[in-house]
């Protein structure tokens, strides 16, 4: 679950932050940027080193994660 978490969350942060600077929404670009990053930079040792069902789970949280953040930045972006 916790794989599928920080999945879903950089991919989420990723789907965000290229909607955001589609727009040039600077804060959200600082903070997507930031975050899709710091997330990164700990889950490349899970994935590379994990198994074959460590990277499914990962990839359907990443999956999830794009869906998800693309919707979310669409409702940020228009009660702005």
């Amino acid at each position: 679950m916790k794989l599928f978490f920080t999945a879903f969350t950089q991919v989420f942060l990723v789907a965000a932050n290229t909607y955001f600077i589609a727009y040039l929404y600077w804060p959200g670009i600082a903070i997507a940027g930031f975050g899709i990053s710091y997330l990164w930079a700990g889950n490349v040792k899970k994935v590379s080193f994990g198994s074959t069902k460590d990277k499914l789970v990962y990839a359907t949280g990443a999956m999830c994660g794009s869906i998800a953040g693309a919707l979310v930045s669409k409702i940020i972006m228009k009660n702005i």
